[in-house]
């Protein structure tokens, strides 16, 4: 849990214990739910869209001025991509190359 839901369950079960009960979940996980849970799940239905989506995440360090390319941020898959170099010892070419 992060510390600032920390700091709400705390505040809840002191100032309004009913919302904080309201929040509980069944959870292996955790007891409460504090922040609303949405993936971002794109289906990857292409090679084309597959494509797209590994560029704009290879992508997101050089927008965020974190690297100056994809493959020189630490822990980018890029570099697997642009040169074969698995850092993580798990990868495989999306085309199964």
């Amino acid at each position: 849990m992060t510390q600032t839901a920390k700091e709400i369950k705390k505040k809840l079960s002191v100032e309004n214990p009913s919302l904080l009960q309201s929040l509980r979940v069944n959870k292996y996980d955790r007891a409460f739910q504090i922040w609303k849970r949405e993936l971002l799940s794109i289906e990857l239905f292409t090679e084309k869209v597959f494509i797209q989506k590994l560029n704009y995440v290879h992508e997101n360090p050089v927008r965020a001025g974190l690297s100056f390319y994809p493959e020189d941020y630490k822990n980018s898959s890029a570099k697997f991509f642009a040169g074969g170099e698995d850092v993580f010892n798990m990868l495989t070419h999306y085309t199964g190359r």
